[in-house]
């Protein structure tokens, strides 16, 4: 990275050694949230091509699972991506004095602002209830309609009880690498 596009703390304030990791942060960050996106899009195509293959191969309606369960992995490859990212951040914060971290954390969502999903909750709570629809036209018997909402609806409990933690995740972390760094 050239001299002139580095804060100018990194290159007066810090040691080589900071330096370095201060860089490899930024590009963790950088990549991880990149790989966030990707991860969702090719897991709602693969889950998409999973729901129709069962729905064309008229599929018993326990067959849903599978498509959920790659809704499932997808998102908890997210999730997990968006909580390191946010604790890389605080590390920032606390340990750098990265003030694109401070300022992204004192800004958080004004009052009409447009608000960004960073889990996709809403597109996977969607493909959720889409993916009950195979089952649904294989007519299922009681038993396995309630077999297959009740995993439906974990999916949809785990993706808003992950919204709810997220949504507390800075606060938390930010607490969290301060302990630790007054442990130092």
């Amino acid at each position: 990275m050239p001299r002139e596009w580095l804060p100018y703390k990194m290159v007066i304030g810090m040691t080589p050694r900071e330096q370095q990791e201060y860089k490899a942060l930024r590009a963790t960050i950088r990549e991880r949230g990149t790989a966030r996106v990707w991860i969702f899009a090719l897991g709602i195509t693969a889950w998409a091509a999973l729901t129709i293959a069962t729905a064309a191969l008229s599929a018993p309606p326990v067959s849903t699972l599978v498509p959920l369960l790659t809704l499932a992995a997808s998102f908890e490859a997210v999730f997990a991506l968006h909580i390191g990212v946010e604790r890389i951040g605080r590390y920032l914060q606390v340990f750098f004095d990265d003030e694109w971290e401070k300022t992204s954390m004192a800004f958080g969502r004004p009052a009409g602002a447009a608000t960004v999903d960073a889990l996709f909750v809403v597109p996977f709570l969607l493909a959720a209830l889409l993916n009950v629809m195979p089952a649904l036209l294989a007519g299922p018997t009681a038993p396995e309609l309630i077999f297959i909402g009740g995993a439906h609806a974990l999916f949809a409990l785990r993706l808003l009880v992950a919204r709810h933690v997220a949504s507390r995740q800075r606060t938390v972390d930010l607490d969290r690498v301060q302990e630790i760094r007054k442990g130092h």
